[in-house]
């Protein structure tokens, strides 16, 4: 369930939902939207109605209520090699997945402990063993990340990966057998 379906289900059981938006607070902070947090980095939401307290503490913009949302940690884990833009970037680089031969795919959890090691945490979806253990030999061989951190100390977090190689190659059509 998407992060905002959760949250309207919630509104509309507080009666809180209108044609404008709640406020929104991220670890206490103010932002414009929650749309593009993972819902494995939220520790907790917090729904408050638009009552007296709320407007009084947060201010005009709580009329229509508050959303709180605590996530796991601070600051978020980070990958930043000089190279490339992200972690995907940098496996699709690192990988060697001839054009000749026929696209693969992985989806994978990983997880980037306190000391920046990423480690393959759950398997969810793979095309071959072939491309899935170059991925997984180029995950235990990738430069550290910037661990997340909480009160400045830092803790294990974990992301997902897609990754399709090579870019561009359509995957091979799956043979189906169509019952009427």
């Amino acid at each position: 369930m998407r992060i905002l379906s959760l949250i309207a289900a919630l509104l509309l059981t507080f009666g809180a939902l209108s044609a404008r938006e709640p406020l929104y607070v991220v670890n206490g902070a103010v932002v414009a939207t929650i749309e593009n947090i993972p819902h494995e980095d939220i520790e907790r939401i917090d729904v408050l109605p638009a009552d007296e307290e709320s407007i009084a503490k947060w201010g005009v913009e709580a009329s229509e209520g508050v959303i709180i949302v605590t996530l796991r940690y601070d600051t978020p884990a980070t990958f930043a090699h000089e190279e490339y833009r992200n972690f995907t970037d940098y496996l699709a680089h690192t990988v060697r997945w001839d054009d000749s031969l026929p696209a693969e795919r992985v989806s994978l959890r990983i997880v980037v402990d306190s000391q920046g090691r990423a480690a393959i945490a759950e398997v969810l979806e793979y095309t071959s063993r072939q491309y899935l253990k170059r991925v997984s030999r180029a995950i235990a061989e990738a430069p550290l990340w910037s661990p997340a951190t909480r009160d400045g100390k830092p803790l294990e977090s974990r992301h997902l990966v897609n990754l399709k190689l090579p870019a561009g190659k359509n995957l091979p059509s799956e043979p189906a057998v169509i019952i009427r």
